[in-house]
C-alpha cells in the first residue's frame, strides 16, 4: 500500500483553499444545528431523531453530512478539498454510531450485549472514516477480497462475509427501530391494556426480525431455498432438545393473549409472593415486598398452580398479634389497636381496622389487629413495624402492660431439711 495519493492530494491543498473549506463547513455544521434545534423543540427526550438535547440524535449528522457533501461537490469545480472530504467521513461514521447505538438503547435499555455491539461498531465505524481519510480503504478491501474462506465446495472472501454481517446488522437494527416506534408512537395510545400492548409489540418485532434477516440474506446472496433443510433441523431441536424452551416462549404468548395474569398483578406462586413486574416472551419476573425478584419460566404459570391475589379483590390484608396482661381493659386495647392502624395513611378505611380478642393463652389475652390495603408492592413489613410502635405506645400510654412469657413452677413437696447437731440453731 502506498500513500501517493494522499501525498498529492496533501500537496495540492493551500493554505486559502483550506480557510474557504473551514468557513464552508461552520455554515454547514450551523445550519444543520439550526435546523435540528427549530424541529426539535417539541420532541420527546428519548427521540432517536433529535436525542436528549436536539443535536445528539441522528438527524442534525445525517444533514450535516448531507450539506457538506454537496458543499464537497460544489468546491471541487475550482479547487481540490480535504477539509471537506474529512468532515464527511467523519459525519457519515457519526451518523452510523448514533443510529445504532440509540436503537439498540431503546430496544435494550439495560443490555450488556447491546454495549458490546454498540462498542465494536464504533470501532468499525472510526477505523473505516480513518482508512478512508488516507486513501487506504480501497486497497484493504481489495486485500480483504483476496482472502477468501472455504465452506465446503464453496469459497467466499472475508470481505464478502463482511459486507454480510454490516447488511444484516444494518436491517436488524433498521426492524428493530421499526418496531419500537410502532410500539412508542401507535401501540402506546391505541392499546390502553398494558398485557396486550405487550402482545402486540412482541408479535410485530419477531415478524420484523423475520422479514429482515431474510432480506439482509438475500442482499448477501444466501439462497432462501437452502433454508428448508435449517428449517427441517430446527423442528427436530424443538422435538427433542429445544421443547422446554419452545413450551416457554409459546406459553408467555398465551399468558398474554388469555390475560389470565397480567402485568400489575400480585400472585403467589410456589410459595414466592409478589408483583409481577414483566412478562417477558420467556420468563416472568415477580418482585417480593422486599425488593427479591424471582424469574419463573412461563411453563410453570400455565401447568402449575397459581393463586392471583389480585384477580378476585384488590385488597390485601395484613395481621399482627400482640399479647397483654389478663387485668387489661378489652374494649380500649381495641381501640388503640384500631387508631394505631388508622393513623397510617397507606391503611383503607373500607373497611376499617378491626381487631379481635383471639385467644386466652397462659400469658394474657392474645390480640389480633387486622388491616387492608391497596399497594402491597410498596411493602408490608415497614408498615406493620410502623403499627407496632405505634401500639406500643399507646399501649405506654394507658397504662396497659404488654404480657411477657410467665412460667409458674408448682412444688409438692420437699425433702425433710437435717441440721447436725454441733450446728448452732438460730
Amino acid at each position: 500500500m502506498d500513500f501517493s495519493v494522499f501525498t498529492q492530494r496533501f500537496s495540492e491543498i493551500h493554505a486559502r483553499g483550506v480557510w474557504i473549506e473551514v468557513v464552508v463547513l461552520v455554515a454547514c455544521v450551523g445550519v444543520a444545528w439550526a435546523t435540528c434545534r427549530w424541529f426539535g423543540r417539541d420532541q420527546p427526550k428519548d427521540s432517536i431523531w433529535f436525542g436528549t438535547r436536539t443535536f445528539d440524535g441522528v438527524l442534525f449528522p445525517l444533514l450535516a453530512l448531507v450539506l457538506t457533501d454537496l458543499a464537497r461537490r460544489a468546491t471541487l469545480t475550482f479547487q481540490p478539498v480535504l477539509v471537506l472530504r474529512i468532515a464527511v467521513s467523519v459525519f457519515v461514521s457519526l451518523a452510523v454510531i448514533r443510529f445504532f447505538a440509540l436503537v439498540l438503547r431503546a430496544v435494550f435499555p439495560a443490555s450488556a450485549m447491546a454495549r458490546l455491539v454498540e462498542r465494536t461498531i464504533w470501532w468499525f465505524a472510526w477505523i473505516g472514516a480513518v482508512l478512508w481519510i488516507v486513501g487506504l480503504l480501497p486497497p484493504v478491501l481489495a486485500e480483504l477480497d483476496e482472502i477468501t474462506l472455504a465452506f465446503g465446495r464453496t469459497r467466499v472472501s472475508l470481505r464478502t462475509i463482511l459486507d454480510g454481517l454490516l447488511s444484516a446488522g444494518l436491517v436488524l437494527v433498521i426492524a428493530l427501530w421499526i418496531s419500537s416506534t410502532i410500539e412508542n408512537r401507535i401501540l402506546r395510545e391505541a392499546v390502553h391494556d398494558l398485557s396486550m400492548r405487550k402482545v402486540a409489540s412482541n408479535a410485530i418485532r419477531a415478524f420484523l426480525l423475520l422479514i429482515g434477516l431474510l432480506f439482509a440474506l438475500s442482499a448477501v446472496g444466501v439462497d432462501l431455498t437452502a433454508l428448508s433443510v435449517l428449517g427441517g433441523a430446527l423442528g427436530v431441536g424443538l422435538g427433542f432438545g429445544l421443547q422446554k424452551l419452545a413450551a416457554n416462549y409459546v406459553s408467555g404468548f398465551v399468558i398474554l393473549l388469555e390475560r389470565s395474569i397480567r402485568i400489575g398483578d400480585n400472585v403467589r406462586v410456589d410459595g414466592f409472593e409478589g408483583r409481577i413486574t414483566d412478562i417477558k416472551t420467556r420468563y416472568t419476573l415477580v418482585r417480593a415486598g422486599n425488593g427479591r425478584e424471582s424469574i419463573v419460566p412461563n411453563e410453570s404459570l400455565i401447568t402449575s398452580r397459581v393463586e392471583n391475589l389480585s384477580l378476585a379483590d384488590l385488597k390485601f390484608n395484613i395481621t399482627t398479634n400482640i399479647v397483654v396482661g389478663y387485668d387489661s381493659d378489652v374494649a380500649k386495647v381495641q381501640a388503640i389497636l384500631c387508631a394505631a392502624a388508622a393513623a397510617q395513611p397507606r391503611v383503607m378505611t373500607d373497611p376499617a381496622p378491626v381487631a379481635f380478642l383471639l385467644n386466652f393463652v397462659p400469658d394474657g389475652l392474645e390480640f389480633s389487629l387486622n388491616l387492608w390495603v391497596s399497594d402491597p408492592d410498596k411493602g408490608r413489613d415497614n408498615l406493620r413495624s410502623a403499627i407496632n410502635i405505634a401500639i406500643l405506645q399507646g399501649l405506654r400510654e394507658a397504662g396497659i402492660v404488654v404480657a411477657g412469657p410467665q412460667r409458674v413452677v408448682r412444688v409438692e413437696s420437699l425433702p425433710p431439711v437435717v441440721i447436725p447437731a454441733d450446728q448452732p440453731r438460730l
